[in-house]
């Protein structure tokens, strides 16, 4: 049985900030909202778009929200590798993984079509057992259903999986299905919310990961 490492994607595979905000903008201009600067994205992503959106105009009603989720979906679709950017190590580290027989998988909030599409342009080589984001099926993280799907397509026992991501939602997640956490210091989010956040592991760059497999 192989070992499996479960990768959250924005602020732990990809800095996606950038692109992210610049679609949130684009949609509160369309509408007639006020702007954000990129580095306040950084507290609002997280939990899906439809979340950052209502945390980008939390006065808006439910219809405005609708209408300025569709303006960013479409927006996002043809601009989301624009400034997206793998971090310093992620590429060497999926490569090393997938060479010592690790099965690799994403479990996102970003809506499942737009994981896909980013994984692939980022990491076309890359093996992925499974690439799984936000649907209407299942709810978002920290439930943890999202790693359960991932289980299904990939039956790993848990005590050979490690779930990395950068913030307290995927500390949350990875402790509710009973999985090993690590926390990256590289993300969106400072390191003391990981730690409240009871992270098993912290890691203050790629490499060390690998490491922590090997302890497995």
């Amino acid at each position: 049985m192989k070992k499996l490492v479960i990768f959250d994607l924005d602020g732990t595979l990809l800095n996606t900030i950038a692109d992210l905000g610049n679609a949130c903008n684009y949609a509160l201009r369309m509408m007639g909202f006020s702007e954000h600067a990129l580095s306040t994205y950084n507290y609002m992503v997280g939990n899906g778009v439809r979340k950052l959106v209502e945390r980008a105009e939390p006065d808006a009603d439910p219809e405005t929200i609708e209408k300025l989720l569709g303006i960013f979906r479409e927006y996002y679709d043809e601009h989301c590798t624009d400034e997206t950017v793998p971090y310093h190590g992620i590429p060497e580290l999926l490569k090393e993984l997938t060479e010592r027989g690790v099965a690799i998988g994403v479990a996102s909030n970003k809506y499942e079509t737009a994981v896909k599409k980013i994984v692939k342009h980022y990491f076309p080589d890359i093996p992925f057992v499974a690439l799984l984001g936000q649907t209407d099926e299942r709810p978002t993280k920290p439930d943890p259903s999202i790693v359960f799907a991932l289980l299904n397509k990939f039956p790993t026992p848990k005590r050979e999986i490690l779930y990395v991501g950068d913030s307290a939602v995927d500390m949350e997640t990875a402790r509710r299905a009973c999985v090993d956490s690590v926390g990256v210091t590289w993300g969106f989010r400072p390191v003391s919310e990981l730690r409240n956040a009871y992270a098993d592991h912290i890691v203050n760059k790629p490499s060390e990961i690998l490491r922590l497999v090997e302890e497995k």
